[in-house]
C-alpha cells in the first residue's frame, strides 16, 4: 500500500446540464468540464445486475445506483462538495459511502439500502478517521474497516452488525485493508511495518486477528521491493490470493496460495507494468498492461497459460472488469477522444445524458535524454500551429503516478487558448520500471526538476516553445514542483501556477495526514528533526526569495494532504517582498468535486496567464 499526495480531485473532469441556448454560446473548453461523465460501474458479486457508479450529471460528483435489469438509476449521495468514495456490498443490498467534512478526508462510513432509504452509521463504535481500506463480506453483515489517525497510526477492525467492532490489527506505520476472501475466513493486509511507505509487505489474518501467512519482499526494509493485494479468488473456500510484485524491476502479477505457501509466477511477455484481476469463476485473469503512457487488455487462462489480447482502441484503459457472461467492460479514453464506458460485446454500457463532450488534439510522444536516462514526455499543441509557441509545462501529481494518452480537460483548455502543453513523466513516475519510480528518494523534488529542465531544453531547441513565454504549473505534487522550480530555476520560467501545492515542507509534514508523514519519512530518510538538511533542500520555502516570476496559488482550506497553513507561510514570504502573486482559497479539500468551482479555477488560471505572460514580439 502506497500513500501519495496524489492528483488533486480538482483535476477530475466535470459536468452538469445547461439550458440549450447557454451551451450554444459556451466555449469548448468549458463544455469539456460540464459534459456529463460516468465512471466504470462496479457490480455486486452475487447480484451482478446491481451496480454503483460516479457521475457529475448534477454539476457535482456523486454516487449513483443502477439496476441493470430495470434500467433504474438513483442518486445515492447529495452533498454540497460531492462524494466519490463508495462500495457496493457483494449481495447488492447495501451501498457504503465515506462521509467527511468538506473534503478533509476525515470521517465515517455510512450506508443505505440499494433500493433506497435513509442513511445510517455503518460502523457504530468506531470514531472518525482517515480511511485505510474497506472490504465487505458476502454475508451482508461483516466488514473489515481500515482506519488511520495521528494518535493510533493504522488500525483495522472487524465489524459485524449488532456486535462491537473487534480490533484485529494495529501499527504505528501505514497499512491498509487489501481484501476479504470469498468465504470471509481470510483477510489480506498491506503494511509498511518495516518503515518504507513506498514498498508494502503482506499479511493474511483470520477474523480473530491471528496470522495465517506473511509475504515480504523488502527483507525488513533492506530491499526496495513492494507487494500489493490484487484480490482473493472469487470462489468459496479458495485460498489463492492474486498479488502484484516487483521482483523483476516492474509490477507483475503472481498467484499466492496463502494456505500452502505456493507461489505461481506468471511470466507474461509484455514490456512495462502489468496488473490483473480475477474473472468471476476464478479460471482466468483480466490483465491490464501499461507501457509508455498507454494501456491494453488481455485474458490470461490459468489452466493453459494462454494470453489472448482483448481489442481496445489506442489510448488508456483507466478501469476494466470481467462480467459473469465473459464480456469485459472498460473505461477508455485518449487525449483526443473523451472517456466512454465500452464493452467487448459492442454494446454501450452506460451513456450519460446531456451535452456531448468536445474532443481535443492528440498527443505526440517525445523522448529526451536526461541525467538519469530517457525521459518520456507527451506534447499537445493547437492544430496546424507552428512554433515557437507559449508553452505550458503541466506537471503531474503523485509523485508515484504518470501522465498518459488519456482525456484531460485541463490541458485541452490551454491548447484551445493557443498554448502548447508538455507533460513530463519525470523520475518518480510509474510505468517505466521500479528504478525510475524510486529514483527521487532523498533528493526529493530536485531529481524531478532535472528531468523537467531537460525536456524544457528540448522544447526550446526543437522550436516548439518560446523561451520567454514558458509556464510551469501543476496540482498537488505537481504544484509542489512548480513552486520548487520557480525558486531553483528562476530564469527558466515566465510564470508559475501552483494548485494545492506543498510550499513549506516542514510545516506541511507536521500538519498533514499521518499516512503522508510516513511517505515523507521514506522519501527524505526521516523526520524534519532527524534530517533537517534534506527537508530544507527540498522545500520551496527555502528558495522563495529567489522567485522572480509572477506566482498564482490556489488552495483548499480543508486540505489534509497539502494543508493551508504551510501555504500561508509561503505566501507571507512573497508578500513581505512585494513579489507579484495572487492566491485563491476555496472551501474544499485537495481539489473540488463541484463543476462550477473547477471551471472558476481554470478561468482564473487562464486569466492570470493572460495578464502576466509576456507578449509575443
Amino acid at each position: 500500500m502506497t500513500e501519495s499526495y496524489g492528483s488533486a480531485t480538482g483535476d477530475r473532469e466535470a459536468g452538469g446540464e445547461m439550458a440549450e441556448d447557454t451551451t450554444e454560446r459556451m466555449p469548448d473548453w468549458e463544455r469539456r468540464f460540464r459534459a456529463p461523465r460516468v465512471s466504470l460501474p462496479d457490480w455486486a458479486l452475487d447480484a451482478p445486475h446491481r451496480a454503483l457508479f460516479v457521475s457529475n450529471a448534477t454539476g457535482t460528483y456523486e454516487l449513483y445506483s443502477w439496476d441493470r435489469e430495470t434500467g433504474e438509476q438513483q442518486q445515492v449521495t447529495h452533498r454540497p462538495n460531492g462524494t466519490t468514495d463508495g462500495v457496493l456490498s457483494p449481495d447488492g443490498e447495501w451501498i457504503w459511502w465515506f462521509d467527511d467534512k468538506d473534503g478533509d478526508e476525515f470521517g465515517v462510513w455510512r450506508r443505505r439500502p440499494f433500493a433506497g432509504g435513509e442513511d445510517e452509521l455503518a460502523t457504530p463504535g468506531l470514531d472518525p478517521s482517515y480511511p485505510a481500506g474497506l472490504a465487505l463480506g458476502r454475508d451482508g453483515r461483516t466488514a473489515v474497516v481500515g482506519r488511520s489517525t495521528d494518535e493510533d497510526g493504522t488500525t483495522i477492525h472487524l465489524a459485524r452488525t449488532g456486535e462491537p467492532p473487534l480490533e484485529i490489527y494495529r501499527h504505528r506505520e501505514s497499512a491498509g485493508v487489501g481484501d476479504l476472501s470469498h468465504d470471509g475466513s481470510l483477510i489480506a493486509v498491506e503494511h509498511t511495518e518495516h518503515g518504507d511507505a513506498m514498498h508494502s509487505a503482506l499479511r493474511v489474518l483470520r477474523p480473530d486477528g491471528t496470522t495465517v501467512a506473511e509475504l515480504d519482499d523488502t527483507e525488513g526494509g533492506t530491499r526496495e521491493l513492494g507487494l500489493e493485494v490484487l484480490g482473493f479468488a472469487p470462489v468459496d473456500g479458495d485460498t489463492r490470493l492474486l498479488v502484484g510484485h516487483q521482483r523483476r524491476g516492474r509490477w507483475e502479477p503472481m498467484v499466492w496460495d496463502v494456505a500452502t505457501g505456493r507461489e505461481t509466477d506468471l511470466v507474461l511477455d509484455l514490456p512495462g507494468d502489468v496488473s490483473a484481476e480475477w474473472y468471476p469463476d476464478g479460471s482466468a485473469l483480466l490483465v491490464v498492461h501499461g507501457f509508455e503512457a498507454r494501456s491494453e487488455l488481455f485474458r490470461y487462462d490459468l489452466g493453459s497459460g494462454r494470453l489472448e489480447r482483448i481489442p481496445t482502441p489506442p489510448g488508456t484503459v483507466s478501469g476494466a472488469t470481467a462480467r459473469p457472461d465473459g464480456t469485459v467492460e472498460y473505461l477508455w479514453s485518449s487525449a483526443a477522444e473523451p472517456p466512454a464506458v465500452r464493452s467487448t460485446s459492442g454494446r454501450v454500457v452506460l451513456d450519460p445524458p446531456g451535452m456531448r463532450c468536445p474532443g481535443s488534439v492528440p498527443v505526440e510522444d517525445v523522448w529526451v535524454e536526461g541525467p538519469g536516462g530517457r525521459i518520456h514526455a507527451l506534447v499537445q499543441k493547437p492544430a496546424g500551429a507552428t512554433g515557437p509557441l507559449p508553452t505550458v509545462f503541466d506537471i503531474h501529481g503523485g509523485p508515484t503516478w504518470h501522465d498518459s494518452d488519456s482525456f484531460a480537460a485541463g490541458p485541452a483548455a490551454w491548447v484551445d487558448h493557443g498554448y502548447a502543453v508538455v507533460r513530463v513523466n519525470y523520475r518518480g513516475s510509474t510505468g517505466y520500471g521500479r528504478a525510475w519510480t524510486d529514483a527521487l528518494k532523498h533528493r526529493v523534488g530536485l531529481i524531478e526538476l532535472e528531468d523537467v529542465a531537460a525536456v524544457r531544453e528540448w522544447a526550446i531547441g526543437s522550436g516548439l516553445a518560446d523561451p520567454e513565454r514558458l509556464i510551469l504549473t501543476g496540482a498537488s505534487w505537481g504544484g509542489y514542483l512548480t513552486l520548487l522550480g520557480l525558486g531553483t530555476q528562476p530564469d527558466a520560467w515566465a510564470l508559475g501556477i501552483a494548485v494545492v501545492p506543498v510550499a513549506d515542507y516542514v510545516t506541511a509534514y507536521h500538519d498533514e495526514m499521518e499516512a503522508l508523514k510516513a511517505m515523507d519519512r521514506t522519501l527524505l530518510g526521516g523526520t524534519p528533526e532527524e534530517v533537517p538538511e534534506r527537508f530544507a533542500a527540498s522545500s520551496p520555502l527555502t528558495y522563495v526569495d529567489r522567485v522572480t516570476a509572477p506566482v498564482y496559488i490556489s488552495a483548499g482550506v480543508n486540505d489534509p494532504r497539502c494543508p493551508i497553513r504551510q501555504i500561508e507561510n509561503y505566501v507571507a514570504r512573497l508578500k513581505s517582498r512585494d513579489a507579484v502573486h495572487e492566491v485563491y482559497r476555496y472551501d474544499a479539500g485537495h481539489g473540488s468535486l463541484v463543476v462550477d468551482e473547477r471551471i472558476k479555477q481554470v478561468r482564473l488560471e487562464l486569466d492570470f496567464a493572460e495578464r502576466h505572460l509576456p507578449r509575443a514580439d
